[in-house]
């Protein structure tokens, strides 16, 4: 029978007497047994020993029905199937609920393996006909450690995907009824959005994330999604969603203004799986002051997101002035509208280190006092003069008259937006 673990047969007759005599004795003493291996289990493997009576008693009960089975079979000489193991599946999703580690699970078996071997050689005793019998035993113990290991692991496995499977529909249906500007109506989603942090009138941000080249890392959207789910500043976990192709996040924020805060912990999220060959780009919306600014705050991100450029980066609207802003925003017919001898200046002093148009942001900066752009600059008074009447010459703008300094700050901003 396939998956079936099955004794082989022992020719000698005082060698099946002493086959016999062991597993009988082993049968025996299966409290015994139990009790050992859930000793050693939880000496070796720490989240057994985190554990209380009855997660051991039920470890307890499952060695004994794994050693029973064994030994029931081997001495009636009948193969072990799947039929005879039914009760690991069960163990194994409880093992699961439980949030028991897959390799601490599989390892158990490694030690109540251990310890059934140990008894069964210590039964032999030393006789030669006892070593043959212990012998003949090893293969078909370790062919069912084998075997009901796989079966635990499978369903394990099984019982954890549906759980993330069902994780993700509530996350997804959660999602969708924020981004419609509500709060679910009740029950388990409604539950979901609190232990995210989100109510009625909570402060949240929404950001939204796309893979600078998922051809590279099909991966990297869940890669990204689990990142972002670890970014927040408060107990609560944050709410992300891989949606359609781009990655949805909606962390809470609390009653203090901490959105800079967070900001600053997505741009290092972000620089971070950049390193890691993981590289994203961000725009992150300003903060929505409760459900209903949900949908607003998702076309914000979104429109953030589009000025961000080919290599990724964070775009973050909260840290950029109106200005700013609308220099992203700019479409070609305003860049158009730059007068081309502004386009050829910023051009010209880019391949110079671009100290004429540090100048003029700092001046403008400065509210047009000389002195103290000097002093920001770290250049004498007559060096920064001199640096506004070359200004001047070249772009035939002034940097001292508001309309042309505006008319030079609106270049800089969409040469920089287009960089």
């Amino acid at each position: 029978m396939s998956g079936a673990v099955i004794l082989p047969a022992v020719a000698r007759a005082d060698v099946r007497e002493e086959r016999a005599r062991i597993l009988a004795t082993l049968l025996d003493r299966i409290d015994e047994l139990a009790d050992r291996a859930l000793a050693g289990m939880v000496a070796e493997i720490p989240y057994y020993r985190d554990q209380g009576e009855r997660f051991h008693g039920d470890v307890r009960d499952q060695l004994r029905a794994h050693y029973g089975t064994q030994l029931a079979a081997f001495l009636e000489d009948r193969a072990i199937t799947l039929t005879d193991i039914a009760f690991v599946r069960s163990a194994a999703s409880r093992r699961a609920r439980a949030g028991c580690p897959l390799e601490g699970y599989i390892n158990a078996f490694r030690v109540g393996h251990q310890v059934f071997w140990d008894a069964a050689v210590e039964c032999a005793g030393e006789t030669s006909a006892g070593h043959e019998a212990a012998l003949a035993l090893a293969g078909p113990l370790m062919r069912y450690v084998d075997f009901a290991s796989m079966q635990a692991a499978n369903a394990y496995v099984e019982y954890q995907q549906h759980v993330v499977a069902d994780a993700d529909r509530q996350r997804r249906d959660l999602l969708e009824h924020l981004l419609g500007g509500a709060l679910p109506p009740g029950g388990p989603l409604l539950a979901a959005a609190h232990g995210y942090g989100i109510g009625a009138a909570s402060r949240v941000l929404v950001a939204v994330a796309l893979p600078v080249d998922a051809a590279i890392d099909e991966d990297a959207p869940q890669i990204g999604s689990a990142a972002l789910a670890r970014v927040g500043i408060h107990e609560s976990r944050t709410l992300v969603v891989v949606r359609q192709g781009e990655i949805v996040a909606v962390p809470a924020l609390g009653p203090a203004p901490d959105s800079l805060r967070l900001y600053e912990q997505l741009e290092a999220m972000q620089r971070r799986l950049g390193s890691e060959g993981v590289p994203l780009a961000m725009g992150i919306s300003t903060v929505a002051r409760g459900v209903a600014e949900i949908p607003r705050a998702y076309r914000e991100a979104h429109a953030a997101l589009e000025s961000v450029g080919e290599d990724g980066g964070v775009a973050a609207l909260g840290r950029l002035s109106p200005f700013d802003y609308l220099a992203r925003r700019a479409d070609d017919t305003a860049r158009r509208l730059v007068d081309p001898r502004l386009r050829a200046f910023l051009d010209d002093d880019r391949g110079r280190g671009s100290v004429l148009t540090a100048t003029i942001r700092t001046f403008a900066e400065a509210d047009l006092n000389l002195r103290l752009a000097a002093e920001r600059l770290q250049v004498h008074p007559n060096t920064a003069q001199y640096r506004l009447r070359r200004i001047e010459e070249r772009t035939g703008r002034n940097p001292r008259c508001v309309a042309d300094l505006v008319d030079l700050l609106v270049a800089i901003a969409l040469d920089d937006a287009a960089s």
